[in-house]
C-alpha cells in the first residue's frame, strides 16, 4: 500500500496528467472526458487496496487545493454569461431539487421497514446532500442524529453515487443531446451539435483550395482541441503565474477569515464573491492561465472522489444503504432530464443544474468545463451555492415530514 505523503501526491498528480493526456490524444476517450477518467483511476486505486482510507494528502486536496482551484476558475468567469442562462438554469435547478425530494420519499416508502426509525434520518440527509452537495450531508446528518457505522456507510454510499452521477451527467449529453434543444452559445462534442470551426481567421485564404473530390485530412489532436478549455495554449510569464498563485492563496485566506468573522455566511460564499470581484477588476480582467491552473487542481479533487468511493465501506453496513441512495438519485435523474425535455431545456443546462444539486458547485463547474459549456460555468456555480443555502432546510423538512 502506498502511504507516504509524497508518493500519494505523486500518484494523484500522475492520474490527473494521464486523464488529461488520454482525453487529448484519443478522440474516443475524449468523449468520456478527463473528469470521468480521473474518478475511474481513483476508484481503481482505492478498491484494489493500493492507497489508504485516509491521509493528510487527502485533507490537503479536499481543503486548500480545491479552494484555490475554485478561486482560479472563478477568476476566469465572465459575469455576462449569467444573463445567457440564468432563468433557465434556476428553473432546471428547481426541477432537480424537486426530483431529489421525490426520490427521498420513494426510497423511504420502499425501505421504510428495513431501516425502521432511521429511515427518516437517512432520507433527510440524502435530500440535503442532493440539493447542494456533501456540505449539507454533514450538517443535516449530525442534526438528525445519524451516527456510527450508518453515518460512515451512508457517507461512503453518497461518495460512490455522486461519482456515478457525475459520470452520467458527463456522458448523457453525448447519448441524449440530439433529443434536446441545442445548447445556446456552445457547439461541442457533448452538446449534440456539430463542432465549431477552429480555423484561424483568414486561414481559408492562406492555402490552396482542395479539389472537390479530395478527401479531407483528418485533423490532428492539436487542431481538434485548439479552443478546448483544457488544451488551449496560453502564453504565460513567470510574473503572470506568480500573480495567479498569490491571488488564489490570498482569496482563500481572506474567505476563510471572513467565514470565521461572520459565522452566518459560509467561507465558500465569500470566496465566490471575492474571486468574481477580483476577476472583473482591471487587475485580473484578462486572467490568462487561471482556467488551466484551476482545471488541474479540480482534477486532483476528482481523483480523490474516486479514491473515497470504497465498496468495502458500503458493504459494511449493507447493500440496502447503497440502493436507498441510488434510488434517490435515480428518481432525481428521471425527473430532471424528463422535466427538462418537456420544458424544452437544452441538455447542457439540465446536466449542469443536476450536478449542481447532486455534487455542488465544484461538480457543476467540472461538467460545464468538461463539455466546453463555458457560458454555463457561472450559472452552475451560482445555483450550486444556492443549494448550500437551501439544502439543509430541505433535508430537515423532508426528515420531519417523514418522521
Amino acid at each position: 500500500m502506498i502511504q507516504a505523503p509524497l508518493a500519494l501526491a505523486t500518484l494523484i498528480a500522475g492520474c490527473t496528467a494521464l486523464a488529461f493526456w488520454l482525453d487529448y490524444r484519443f478522440p474516443a476517450l475524449g468523449k468520456v472526458g478527463a473528469s470521468m477518467m480521473a474518478i475511474i483511476f481513483g476508484a481503481i486505486l482505492s478498491n484494489t487496496g493500493l492507497v489508504p482510507v485516509a491521509s493528510p494528502v487527502y485533507d490537503a486536496v479536499l481543503g486548500p487545493v480545491t479552494s484555490v482551484s475554485i478561486a482560479w476558475l472563478l477568476l476566469s468567469v465572465d459575469l455576462r454569461d449569467l444573463a445567457n442562462a440564468g432563468p433557465r438554469m434556476i428553473g432546471a435547478f428547481g426541477i432537480a431539487v424537486l426530483g431529489t425530494i421525490l426520490g427521498a420519499f420513494v426510497a423511504a416508502f420502499i425501505y421504510g421497514t428495513r431501516f425502521g426509525d432511521d429511515t427518516w434520518r437517512i432520507a433527510g440527509a440524502l435530500t440535503g446532500t442532493y440539493s447542494g452537495g456533501s456540505v449539507n450531508f454533514v450538517s443535516v446528518g449530525r442534526e438528525l442524529g445519524l451516527t456510527g457505522a450508518l453515518f460512515a456507510g451512508l457517507n461512503a454510499a453518497d461518495a460512490v453515487v455522486t461519482a456515478l452521477w457525475l459520470g452520467a451527467t458527463l456522458m448523457l449529453p453525448i447519448w441524449l443531446g440530439r433529443y434536446y434543444a441545442p445548447v445556446p452559445g456552445a457547439a461541442s462534442a457533448g452538446s449534440g451539435a456539430p463542432p465549431a470551426s477552429t480555423e484561424e481567421p483568414g486561414a481559408a485564404h492562406a492555402r490552396p483550395e482542395a479539389a472537390p473530390s479530395a478527401p479531407a485530412a483528418a485533423p490532428s489532436a492539436a487542431e481538434r482541441h485548439r479552443d478546448h478549455p483544457y488544451f488551449a495554449r496560453e502564453g504565460l510569464s513567470a510574473l503572470a503565474i506568480g500573480n495567479l498563485v498569490a491571488a488564489g492563496l490570498i482569496l482563500v485566506f481572506a474567505a476563510g477569515w471572513l467565514g470565521e468573522a461572520v459565522p452566518g455566511i459560509p467561507s465558500i460564499v465569500w470566496l465566490t464573491v471575492l474571486a468574481l470581484a477580483l476577476g472583473h477588476s482591471p487587475l485580473f480582467r484578462d486572467a490568462r492561465g487561471a482556467m488551466q491552473l484551476g482545471s488541474v487542481g479540480l482534477h486532483f479533487f476528482f481523483v480523490l472522489i474516486g479514491i473515497l468511493s470504497r465498496a468495502s465501506e458500503i458493504a459494511a453496513v449493507g447493500v440496502d444503504v447503497f440502493l436507498f441512495t441510488l434510488i434517490v438519485v435515480a428518481v432525481h435523474g428521471v425527473v430532471v432530464f424528463g422535466g427538462g425535455k418537456l420544458l424544452r431545456l437544452d441538455i447542457g443546462t439540465v446536466s449542469v443544474a443536476s450536478q449542481a444539486a447532486v455534487g455542488g458547485p465544484s461538480s457543476a463547474l467540472a461538467v460545464a468545463i468538461s463539455r466546453e459549456w463555458r457560458h454555463l460555468v457561472l450559472p452552475g456555480v451560482v445555483v450550486g451555492l444556492f443549494g448550500y443555502a437551501v439544502g439543509t432546510f430541505l433535508g430537515l423538512g423532508v426528515a420531519y415530514v417523514l418522521r
